[in-house]
């Protein structure tokens, strides 16, 4: 394999830290739902970039690329999708009690971590920028010339360890900080902010082109 590692691994690092989607929803189930339904967001996330990785080397996500149509469709449902989750968010910050003397609040159905992984998959799945993201990415360190199978590969399993180390970290903190913010007004808060960034990315992602 010719590939150069060292200077993926510090791109790639650069990379996982900016907030994104995933972020968004690790965040949104860590404050709505605790720790082990974020954690099982953050492996659901990392278990979507692994089949993107996959499609890469084996060509799909470029097939992907070139596809108007399917490109298109992908990024439609993906959008819909973020911009569900954030209603959702914003539905479940309505139920939650306020500490004002209202109608008592509609209890919140809790997402267990199977829930979360499978909102985490469905995002990663669901967002066509990805296989741009990989098909644009992962030549730059390989030598041209050279099959890409294996190092496209070893790449991209690199990356998807490295954003598991983080989107998981993310997620215990971002957990341990929710539960020290049980305060229903912040609560309250911070469940509509993160659904209208939900929703916002999910705009965002509907007009943005290749």
């Amino acid at each position: 394999m010719d590939a150069n590692v060292t200077a993926f691994v510090g791109v790639s690092a650069l990379l996982i830290i900016v907030p994104g989607p995933d972020t968004a929803i690790v965040t949104k189930n860590a404050l709505l739902h605790g720790r082990r339904t974020a954690l099982g967001t953050a492996v659901g996330v990392n278990t979507g970039l692994l089949l993107w990785t996959v499609a890469t080397a084996f060509g799909l996500a470029a097939l992907v690329r070139a596809s108007e149509v399917a490109f298109t469709a992908l990024k439609v449902g993906g959008a819909l999708y973020l911009v569900w989750l954030g209603v959702q968010t914003l539905r479940d910050a309505r139920r939650s009690p306020s500490g004002e003397p209202v109608q008592a609040p509609v209890p919140r159905k809790r997402l267990g971590g199977l829930g979360g992984f499978r909102q985490g998959v469905t995002s990663d799945l669901a967002n066509p920028k990805i296989a741009v993201f990989f098909t644009s990415l992962l030549p730059q360190f390989v030598a041209p010339g050279t099959p890409v199978l294996e190092p496209f590969l070893v790449l991209g399993c690199v990356f998807v360890a490295m954003g598991t180390i983080w989107l998981s970290g993310f997620a215990l903190v971002a957990s341990r900080a929710s539960s020290a913010l049980r305060r229903p007004r912040v609560k309250r808060a911070l469940d509509r902010l993160t659904g209208l960034v939900l929703i916002g990315l999910g705009l965002r992602l509907a007009t943005e082109r290749r």
